[in-house]
């Protein structure tokens, strides 16, 4: 009787799931929407453009990879972002492990700083960095009048400028998930390290950096996707001479109404971002994002 009842009962429970299933399709159905109108749709005009216009054809792709003035902004656009993730990630790595360990009044009062420098207006922070890294700037004249200088440093127009403000910008994107992940890693484990003799050198490079490389990488990726896309702070502190892809896709668009041709720099862009991501989903698990789990 009792095989009966249980046999009975697993189409009851197949039901069940599928109900379930069904519920879930459904609550998801606005949120797909959402991104088939509001990503899918144009990234797919997007890429009908670059192979239709002026003419339909590859045409706009062997200019954009075939033209050195081209190639040069690829090449311009992907160093900042490598300089722009390294740096940041030099920085930010301590500054995470530093919001970990302090108690947590001081912690909760660093991370208000982080938050509200996210929060400022873009362009009021990138006008600011202008301001301070021009020639007559405080920065300047704090180092011509202590000694470490005897003329100004061109700072602006030139890519100290670009990686100066870009990569205070994009600090906060990485101290936040490698912050959430080092706050998970139990401080028992370096205590152990410690206890079988391992120098503070030795837990850093053979415990802390391999538990916390998922937030790194999530960390570093965000940072460097981010970047590579970035417009304002590369326009204002960079200038013309080191134009990104993002300032060159605008161009084409609002000076030269060259529309196929940006959008073959938009999709080229959009291949290299989502082969990154594919990337670290295969060898990394994505790490943890910092905003609700893995």
């Amino acid at each position: 009787m009792s095989t009966a009842l249980s046999s009975a009962a697993v189409p009851v429970r197949r039901r069940f799931k599928i109900g379930a299933e069904s519920r879930g399709v459904k609550l998801l159905l606005p949120a797909l929407l959402l991104l088939g109108g509001f990503f899918l749709i144009p990234v797919l005009t997007l890429l009908l453009r670059s192979v239709m216009e002026p003419a339909p054809g590859l045409q706009n792709y062997v200019e954009l990879l075939g033209s050195q003035t081209y190639v040069r902004v690829f090449f311009n656009t992907f160093m900042v972002a490598g300089v722009v993730t390294l740096i940041t990630l030099l920085i930010g790595f301590p500054t995470a492990w530093l919001l970990a360990v302090l108690p947590k009044r001081w912690s909760q009062l660093m991370f208000a700083v982080l938050l509200l420098s996210m929060w400022t207006n873009l362009l009021a922070r990138t006008y600011a960095w202008m301001v301070l890294l021009q020639q007559t700037g405080l920065i300047n004249r704090v180092l011509m009048a202590i000694g470490v200088i005897d003329e100004p440093l061109a700072l602006v127009n030139n890519l100290v400028g670009v990686t100066i403000g870009m990569t205070y910008i994009m600090l906060p994107f990485l101290v936040m998930p490698l912050h959430a992940t080092l706050r998970a890693i139990d401080p028992s484990t370096l205590r152990a390290a410690a206890i079988c003799g391992a120098s503070r050198w030795q837990a850093l490079r053979l415990v802390l950096l391999p538990l916390a490389l998922p937030g790194i990488a999530s960390g570093a990726l965000m940072v460097f996707v981010m970047s590579l896309g970035y417009y304002v702070t590369p326009a204002l502190l960079g200038g013309t001479n080191y134009m990104m892809l993002a300032e060159l896709i605008a161009q084409l668009v609002q000076s030269l109404l060259n529309w196929g041709l940006a959008g073959a720099a938009a999709f080229v862009l959009l291949v290299v971002t989502l082969g990154l991501y594919a990337v670290q989903l295969r060898y990394l698990g994505g790490g943890r994002t910092g905003f609700g789990g893995r």
